[in-house]
């Protein structure tokens, strides 16, 4: 993921620190439901190593994921928004280029 010197308001960082813990609460949200789902299906030793299997997984995509750095936050910003976890709307307050960046993002 490439870097960007994008400077950020106090505001902006505000807004920014709120759609990113949105994010983060909507994905691990869904993340524990599909967690139970899994363990309450376990019926064999080889169900458990699968669930941890993908607990290992998604441990490693969420830590990977969820990197509160200004320098790859609009990187950060589309990949939620193209999976999901966020909405172009939840970033209004940014500076319009800032968006544009992460509305294009999203389509590629």
């Amino acid at each position: 993921m490439q870097e960007s010197d994008t400077e950020w308001s106090t505001t902006e960082q505000k807004i920014a620190q709120e759609a990113f813990e949105k994010a983060y609460k909507r994905e691990t949200s869904a993340l524990i439901k599909a967690i139970r789902e899994k363990a309450s299906e376990i019926t064999e030793l080889d169900d458990m190593w699968q669930l941890h299997d993908f607990l290992s997984a998604r441990r490693h995509d969420l830590d990977g994921k969820y990197d509160y750095s200004y320098s790859v936050l609009i990187f950060i910003f589309s990949r939620l928004v193209k999976e999901g976890w966020l909405h172009l709307d939840e970033l209004k307050g940014l500076d319009t280029g800032k968006v544009t960046k992460i509305a294009a993002l999203t389509r590629m």
